[in-house]
C-alpha cells in the first residue's frame, strides 16, 4: 500500500476530538506527505525583516530538502532565493546568517548581485548567457516587519491574512525594532506536537512556573470555543484596548489558519518578566495602555507571536525529521533601545528562555510515550484543548485534501 493511501486510510478513520494515531507522530511516510501538501506549499513565517539591518545582509533556511538564501539588496528591498548555484548547485550561502557585497559561490566563484542576477562566470564561452542563469527566486512577502516565504510555484493567496493582520500589527512599529536575541533549539518531536503543546495551557500549572507569572491560566486565552463565544470580561477587555487605538478582537481566519487576538496577562502583569513588570523601558509601538497584554498570533504550519507593549517575540517552527523540530524565538526591541540602559537581556529573555526549555522537554517525553506500542490515541478536554482540538482539525483538513479520493462530478 502507498504512503498516501495508508494516510487515507489514518484519516478516514481519524476520532474527532482525540488525538491523531501513533504513525502521524513517527511515520516517514507521513512525514514526508506532511511537507509536500503543507510546508512546501503553504505560506511560511521566515525572520524578522530587521534582522537583515543593511544590504548584503542574509540569512539561511532550511525546510525539508529546500535550502533557501533571504537577503537584502541595495535597493532595501528582502527577497528570497534558493540557495543552490546555477552552475552546478552548490550552496551558496553556508552560515545560519551573515553580510556579504554579492553572493558568490564558493566552488567556481559565480557571483550574483543581490538581486539574484548573475554577474559573473569564468570561461563559459562565447554562447553563454548571463541572464538566463540567475539566482531561482522564491515567493516572499513582507508583512508589517514579519517575512514570509512560500515555497510553491503558485502560492496560495496571501492577501486575505495581510488585510485583517495589517491592523493588528500595525500599532507594534516592528519595522523600527531590532533583534535583542535570538535562540533556537532542537525539539526531539514530530512537529504536530510542538503545535500541540503551544495550544493549550492546560499543562502551565504543572510545567511553566516562570511563565505563569504574567501568563494566565485561563483556557479561554489559549482556546477557540467551539460556538465562537467570547465571556464578557474579554470582550471588555478587547473593546477598551480598541478604544484606546490597539486592535484587540479575537479573530479566527474561515479555515483556521490563522488567529488574532490581544489577551490580558495575569493581573498586574505588563510583560513577560520574573517580576510582571515591563521588560523594556523604551517602548516598542504605539500600543497606549501598558496593561494592554499580548497580542497573541498564529499562522499555520510555522509561526506563533506574542506583541506586547514594551517588545515582541517572534516564534518560527521548522520540522526537521519526523521526531524532530527547531524552534526559533527573537526578542524584538526598539531600534533605539540600549542594552544595559533600556533593557537587561537577562530579564528580558529568560522567562521564554525556561518556558522553551521545559516545553522541549514536555514535547520529547509526550514523542517518548507516543513510540510505545501500547499508544492509543486518548481524547483532548473540550475545556481545556480546544485549541489542540482547532489545530488537528486543521492539519486534517489540509492533508484531507490531498490524501482522500474526490468523488466524481455528476453528468
Amino acid at each position: 500500500m502507498s504512503a498516501t493511501a495508508n494516510l487515507a486510510e489514518l484519516l478516514q478513520r481519524r476520532k474527532q476530538g482525540h488525538a491523531l494515531e501513533q504513525p502521524f507522530y513517527i511515520s516517514p511516510e507521513v512525514y514526508q506527505q506532511d511537507l509536500d501538501q503543507i510546508f512546501y506549499k503553504e505560506w511560511l513565517f521566515a525572520i524578522p525583516a530587521c534582522q537583515l539591518v543593511k544590504a548584503g545582509s542574509y540569512a539561511t533556511l532550511k525546510i525539508g530538502a529546500y535550502q533557501i538564501v533571504i537577503v537584502k539588496g541595495g535597493d532595501g528591498e528582502i527577497r528570497a532565493f534558493h540557495n543552490s548555484c546555477r552552475h552546478r548547485g552548490s550552496m551558496i550561502c553556508k552560515s545560519r546568517e551573515g553580510q556579504v557585497a554579492k553572493l558568490v559561490c564558493p566552488y567556481h566563484s559565480w557571483t550574483y548581485d543581490l538581486d539574484g542576477k548573475l554577474l559573473w562566470a569564468n570561461s563559459m564561452g562565447p554562447d553563454f548567457d548571463p541572464g538566463q542563469h540567475g539566482l531561482r527566486s522564491v515567493a516572499l512577502r513582507d508583512l508589517n516587519g514579519l517575512i514570509y516565504i512560500c515555497l510553491a510555484d503558485t502560492p496560495p493567496d496571501f492577501d486575505d491574512f495581510a488585510r485583517q493582520a495589517e491592523p493588528y500589527l500595525a500599532v507594534h512599529d516592528l519595522r523600527n525594532a531590532k533583534v535583542a536575541h535570538t535562540s533556537s533549539i532542537i525539539e526531539k518531536g514530530n512537529w504536530k506536537l510542538v503545535w500541540e503543546n503551544n495550544r493549550e495551557c492546560y499543562h502551565c500549572a504543572a510545567n511553566h512556573p516562570a511563565l505563569c507569572r504574567s501568563f494566565p491560566l485561563d483556557p479561554e486565552v489559549a482556546g477557540v470555543s467551539a460556538d465562537g463565544s467570547i465571556s464578557g470580561r474579554l470582550q471588555a477587555h478587547f473593546d477598551r484596548c480598541a478604544a484606546a487605538g490597539a486592535p484587540a478582537q479575537f479573530l479566527l481566519s474561515d479555515d483556521g489558519q490563522f488567529r488574532l487576538a490581544r489577551m490580558p496577562l495575569e493581573v498586574p502583569a505588563v510583560s513577560y518578566t520574573m517580576d510582571g513588570k515591563a521588560a523594556v523601558t523604551k517602548p516598542l509601538g504605539r500600543v497606549a495602555p501598558a496593561d494592554a497584554g499580548s497580542l497573541l498570533v498564529f499562522h499555520y504550519p510555522s509561526t506563533w507571536n506574542h506583541f506586547l507593549p514594551d517588545h515582541s517575540l517572534t516564534f518560527r517552527v521548522t520540522p526537521i525529521s519526523p521526531t524532530e523540530t527547531e524552534v526559533t524565538t527573537t526578542w524584538l526591541v526598539h531600534k533605539d533601545a540600549v542594552e544595559g540602559v533600556d533593557y537587561d537581556l537577562q530579564r528580558l529573555t529568560e522567562v521564554w528562555i525556561a518556558t522553551n526549555d521545559e516545553d522541549r522537554e514536555i514535547v520529547e517525553t509526550n514523542q517518548d510515550g507516543i513510540f510505545s506500542p501500547a499508544f492509543v490515541p486518548g481524547p483532548y478536554s473540550p475545556d481545556w484543548e480546544s485549541g489542540v482540538i482547532q489545530f488537528v482539525d486543521w492539519y486534517a483538513d489540509r492533508m484531507e485534501r490531498t490524501a482522500l479520493p474526490r468523488p466524481m462530478a455528476a453528468e
